[in-house]
C-alpha cells in the first residue's frame, strides 16, 4: 500500500542534509563542548555555527538563541521563567483560547499556583480578538502575553506585529510559539516585534528532541532547571551536539529555500482544496478567509464522522479535529474557539503538506477523500 504522508504539522521527516551533518557528531566527534581539549572545542564550535544559522533564519543575533529539547521546553522556559520571579508569582498571564497544550498547561500551572490567566477569544475565522487583548493589557499586573504565530490545526496566522504594538505601549513582554510557522512563512523577530520566540526542530525537518528559544537582549528569565552555565544558565545541561547541529542545518536550508517552498506548498494546497470543493457539496474550510499557513487545510466533511471516514483510506496519513468516544464528541480547543458545533466538528480533517509533497500526491489524496466521503454517506443511509 502506497502511503501518502500529509501530517507535516504533526512532524516532518529529517532532511537528508540534516542527517549527513549530524552523522559525524554521532560517530566521531563525541567531545563534551565544555571541555577545553580539541574534541571539546570542535563540538563547541559546531554549536556556535548552528546558533548563527538559527539566528539568521529569524533575523536575530546569535547570542539571543538558546538551545532546548524542543518547543514544549522553550514555552515552559518563558512562562515559568517569567512567573517564577518573586514579584510575578500572582501576576496576570494573557494568552489565546486555542493555544497548544505546551502553552495551555504551563498557563494552568501558573493559575493553580496562585497566578491569574486571561484567555483571549477568537473570531469565527480563527484570529485572536485584538480589542479584548488590548483591553486586558490595560491592567497593571500583566507580566507576559503569549499568542501562537500560526494555529497548528487550522493554520491561521495571528496578527503578532499588531499585538506587539499593544504590548510595547504597556512595556509587556511578548512571546510567540512559532513552531508551526517556521519554514512555512517568513518569520523575523524584529518584524513581529516579539521578545521571545519558540522553535521546534521536528517541525523543520530536524530531529525530534531539539528546539530553540529566542530571548531578546535585555530580557531575563528565571531558569526552570539549575545547574552549570550551559546556554548562559538559561538552560543548563550538557548540550545535545548532534541534534543542535541538525537544527542548524535545517534552519539554513529553510532560509535558503524559503520563497520556493512557500510558493510550492500553497500551489499544491490550493489545488487540493479546489478538487474537494468541486467534489463534495457542503464541504467547508476553517480559517480560509483569514491569512493562513500555505500548507494547511482544515476541512469539515458534512454528514460524516472524520475518524470513521478515514478508516476507509488507510493509505492517507492525516489528522482529525475532534476526539470521538462512544456517543460523545470532544472538539479541540481550536474548533471550540471558532464556534464550530459538534456536528460539524465531528467531520473535521486536517491535511498538512510539506516542502516535498507533489501535486500528484495531493490530487490523489483529494480523490481518495472524495471516494471515502461518498462511501461513508452512502453507508449511513
Amino acid at each position: 500500500m502506497r502511503q501518502i504522508y500529509l501530517d507535516y504539522n504533526a512532524t516532518t521527516p529529517i532532511a537528508p542534509e540534516v542527517c549527513d551533518a549530524m552523522d559525524p557528531f554521532l560517530r566521531e566527534h563525541f567531545g563534551n563542548p565544555s571541555s577545553s581539549h580539541s574534541l571539546g572545542r570542535l563540538c563547541k564550535e559546531a554549536i556556535e555555527v548552528a546558533r548563527a544559522q538559527v539566528a539568521a533564519l529569524i533575523g536575530a543575533q546569535p547570542d539571543e538563541i538558546f538551545f532546548t529539547a524542543g518547543g514544549t521546553e522553550s514555552n515552559n522556559l518563558v512562562i515559568k521563567g517569567t512567573f517564577f520571579a518573586e514579584a510575578n508569582r500572582t501576576a496576570r498571564f494573557v494568552t489565546s483560547a486555542f493555544e497548544h497544550p505546551a502553552i495551555k498547561k504551563p498557563a494552568l500551572f501558573h493559575q493553580q499556583s496562585g497566578g491569574q490567566v486571561v484567555w483571549i477569544g477568537t473570531d469565527s475565522h480563527g484570529v485572536v480578538d485584538l480589542d479584548q487583548l488590548e483591553s486586558v493589557c490595560q491592567q497593571d499586573d500583566v507580566r507576559l502575553v503569549s499568542v501562537m504565530h500560526a494555529n497548528n490545526e487550522i493554520g491561521t496566522l495571528q496578527p503578532i506585529s499588531k499585538i506587539s504594538r499593544i504590548c510595547a505601549g504597556r512595556k509587556i513582554p511578548l512571546h510567540t510559539d512559532a513552531a508551526q510557522s517556521i519554514g512555512k512563512v517568513r518569520v523575523r523577530v524584529d518584524e513581529l516585534g516579539v521578545d521571545y520566540l519558540t522553535i521546534a526542530g521536528h517541525k523543520l525537518y530536524a530531529p525530534k528532541g531539539v528546539g530553540a528559544l529566542f530571548v531578546r537582549a535585555g530580557q531575563n528569565l528565571v531558569p526552570s532547571v539549575h545547574g552549570a552555565n550551559h546556554e548562559k544558565g538559561v538552560r543548563p545541561g550538557t548540550e545535545n551536539v548532534p541534534y543542535i547541529v541538525g537544527l542548524g542545518v535545517a534552519a539554513k536550508l529553510a532560509l535558503t529555500r524559503e520563497a520556493e517552498s512557500i510558493q510550492k506548498m500553497k500551489q499544491v494546497r490550493d489545488r487540493f482544496e479546489q478538487i474537494l470543493i468541486g467534489g463534495i457539496a457542503g464541504l467547508t474550510i476553517n480559517g480560509h478567509q483569514a491569512e493562513r499557513l500555505p500548507n494547511t487545510s482544515s476541512l469539515n466533511f458534512p454528514k460524516v464522522t472524520a475518524s470513521e471516514m478515514l478508516k476507509k483510506v488507510p493509505e492517507l496519513c492525516v489528522s482529525t479535529g475532534a476526539a470521538c468516544h462512544s456517543d460523545t464528541i470532544a472538539l479541540s480547543d481550536t474548533l471550540s474557539a471558532i464556534g464550530l458545533n459538534e456536528q460539524v466538528g465531528a467531520g473535521t480533517v486536517r491535511v498538512s503538506c510539506g516542502k516535498n509533497t507533489t501535486m500528484e500526491e495531493m490530487e490523489l489524496a483529494a480523490s481518495l477523500l472524495i471516494n471515502a466521503w461518498e462511501n461513508s454517506v452512502e453507508n449511513a443511509k
